[in-house]
């Protein structure tokens, strides 16, 4: 019997510094396995295994059991940035799929404190991950997932860069394949 989760901590400190640099350099993917992370959290969520991970170079989701879907974004050494505003595009495994992101610049007291708010509203929370990255306060990769519904979840990033004034912060909606409608056959 799978135990609920303990609370995430506000913020788990990692010793490596960003290897992301800006938003601009961000590119998302739904083709990459699972990379090394500094940080990772595994729950259950509407019946679907989730794992949050923080990487050198900001994030994964990964979920196992829907034919092994693996959502990155980060700097890829293979790929220019091209962090896309919106995506859905069909994923073997899943009914849908809904990505989005955004880029706020801010100036530097107001990106320290919404990531101080940030951690404040993930402290806690068993199906939350922040990391925090050495070097300033604001230097943290956060991600909040959920499942409203059986069978649907959806998940939301947050990606500081102190050195460049951004807040990128993305929003994932997924249907998982068991809760697609079923198609019937015009009657004859």
């Amino acid at each position: 019997m799978r135990t609920a989760p303990a609370p995430a901590p506000a913020a788990v400190p990692v010793r490596v510094p960003f290897a992301d640099t800006r938003a601009r350099d961000l590119a998302w993917s739904l083709e990459r396995p699972p990379l090394p992370a500094l940080a990772a959290r595994s729950v259950l969520l509407g019946g679907t295994e989730v794992e949050l991970r923080v990487l050198g170079a900001s994030h994964q989701v990964v979920l196992p059991g829907a034919a092994g879907t693996v959502e990155t974004v980060a700097c890829l050494p293979d790929r220019d940035g091209d962090l896309p505003a919106s995506a859905a595009p069909d994923v073997p495994g899943l009914a849908s799929y809904a990505f989005t992101s955004t880029v706020e610049r801010l100036t530097g007291t107001e990106l320290e404190r919404r990531v101080r708010a940030l951690v404040d509203r993930l402290d806690g929370r068993p199906a939350a991950l922040a990391a925090a990255f050495p070097g300033s306060p604001s230097a943290v990769t956060a991600l909040d997932a959920a499942s409203p519904a059986p069978g649907h979840l959806h998940w939301r990033t947050w990606h500081a860069y102190p050195q460049a004034g951004e807040l990128v912060c993305t929003r994932t909606r997924i249907r998982t394949a068991a809760d697609a409608p079923v198609e019937r056959s015009p009657a004859q």
